[in-house]
């Protein structure tokens, strides 16, 4: 039994205790970020609507329920106990135009496919999470840019700024709106998933008329052929039940704007506690899981300050300019209980970084106490990101795949395990990153190129990239039979 004093002041306010719950961070409130520096802050010049913005936000209800974040933070334990393994993915940054029927459910069933053919791969549950109902705001390298010659602030997500030259100042009512925008994109996901659109029984478009490769194509065929007969099986035997009607799937953003999420934070009970002695989490209630950006996770800083006190489980984005040394410290901060999935470390390097950085990562980890506490996650797509002669910046599919093999390998070879994929991606036909099975050239990137921040994997890359990676899993278990 836990052992716990608790008192509970208003909203703002310090909270004191004792006990075992990593939530009771000491000297913490949702806004004691404020007396710490912060970066990619937004400076808005009108006080008075950013007030009303807040205490606006402060009172409309949670967008998820504490409920489902204690259900992730038990799915992402057995993530780190490599039971499972997480699929995250979804658009680079929302914009309030994708919250539409068709785009949510592309992503929803793009999302599905990925997750089967990862079943097949790795013989382990998949937990989904998506970059989707939150995702608007973008750290950026300079408040301003230049477009035609004319010095314009940059665009910064929807939840800041419009992309549209006459909507680039900062506008704080944006907040409100992407919170509608947020709870109408969720509230859809909600509604699709309880009415079938993840029923095995559903067709799929399982079309592989885009690859080329002749060996590749033959290899897809024959997971597509196992997964649709393992759905007919079922169907036939009867062995159908709810949880084949149906899935999981978790919300997810950057926790960039502080303003927005401290406005979110509530103080709920704990899904887990006995209803004799219940007991209070603080919630951050506009997502299941938040991360850290590459570039806010100083550890004396606000963005490390507001996570280290919430209950949601935790990324933390960590590539070429993270001090091997930071990293137990960040881990002591953000999960002094050493809870298990608590923290998910997102590793973004590039392909050609990737293997003189990552060993010294896994073992400032893995020979501390929080070896096997940690999720290893790998982004292989932000250390890759170019420009073309045109100013176009892209992706080469064939370098996302080789730091995503390398990080494999690495993990296999330092005796960690990595836990799962972050991806950005979308379930429509665009033509952003170059390469793949279909072989989209440079030529091609202006042929449906719509994304307004990074180039994002397109459907067929995106299910391609699913088949590699359950194909290096088969390819190792059928090594261990061999030996």
């Amino acid at each position: 039994m836990f052992q716990t004093k608790i008192e509970v002041v208003k909203m703002g306010e310090a909270i004191s205790g004792t006990g075992n719950y990593p939530w009771q961070a000491r000297d913490w409130a949702p806004d004691s970020w404020r007396s710490k520096p912060i970066k990619q802050c937004p400076e808005y010049p009108d006080k008075a609507a950013l007030t009303k913005a807040t205490a606006t936000l402060r009172q409309l209800p949670p967008i998820v329920h504490p409920r489902e974040i204690v259900q992730l933070r038990q799915h992402l334990r057995d993530v780190a106990q490599g039971k499972a393994f997480l699929l995250q993915g979804g658009d680079c940054a929302e914009l309030f135009d994708y919250c539409r029927q068709d785009a949510i459910e592309s992503k929803i069933k793009l999302l599905l496919q990925m997750s089967l053919v990862l079943l097949w791969g790795a013989n382990k549950r998949v937990v989904r999470i998506g970059r989707l109902a939150g995702q608007y705001a973008k750290p950026r390298s300079s408040p301003h840019e230049t477009v035609d010659g004319r010095q314009v602030p940059s665009f910064r997500g929807d939840i800041l700024n419009g992309f549209a030259l006459d909507e680039r100042e900062l506008d704080p009512d944006r907040m409100v709106r992407a919170y509608h925008h947020s709870s109408a994109t969720l509230n859809y996901v909600r509604a699709a998933i309880s009415n079938g659109i993840a029923d095995l029984n559903r067709p799929l478009d399982w079309g592989l008329g885009h690859v080329r490769d002749p060996e590749l194509k033959a290899k897809y065929e024959k997971a597509v052929s196992f997964l649709k007969d393992m759905r007919n099986f079922m169907h036939t035997i009867g062995a159908e039940n709810e949880k084949f009607h149906t899935v999981d799937l978790f919300t997810s953003h950057e926790g960039l704007l502080l303003e927005y999420e401290e406005a979110l934070t509530r103080l709920l009970d704990d899904p887990r506690s006995p209803p004799a002695h219940p007991r209070k989490e603080w919630y951050n209630t506009s997502a299941h899981f938040l991360w850290i950006g590459d570039r806010t996770r100083q550890l004396d800083h606000a963005h490390v300050e507001y996570f280290r006190g919430i209950a949601n489980p935790l990324g933390v984005k960590i590539g070429p300019t993270t001090p091997p040394g930071d990293l137990l410290g960040l881990l002591r901060t953000l999960n002094p209980a050493r809870e298990p999935g608590k923290v998910t470390l997102i590793t973004r390097y590039g392909a050609d970084k990737v293997a003189s950085l990552l060993p010294a990562h896994i073992r400032a980890v893995e020979d501390s106490e929080y070896a096997h506490t940690v999720v290893w996650q790998c982004d292989p797509m932000h250390g890759n990101t170019k420009s073309v002669g045109s100013g176009i910046k892209t992706r080469q599919f064939s370098d996302i795949f080789s730091e995503l093999q390398q990080t494999l390998r690495i993990h296999k070879e330092q005796g960690s395990y990595l836990g799962g994929v972050h991806l950005e991606l979308t379930g429509d036909a665009v033509t952003e990153c170059l390469g793949g099975s279909e072989g989209l050239a440079e030529d091609d990137l202006s042929t449906n190129y719509t994304s307004f921040c990074d180039p994002r994997l397109n459907e067929k890359q995106a299910l391609e990239l699913a088949f590699l990676i359950a194909d290096h899993y088969r390819s190792e278990r059928e090594d261990c039979c061999c030996d």
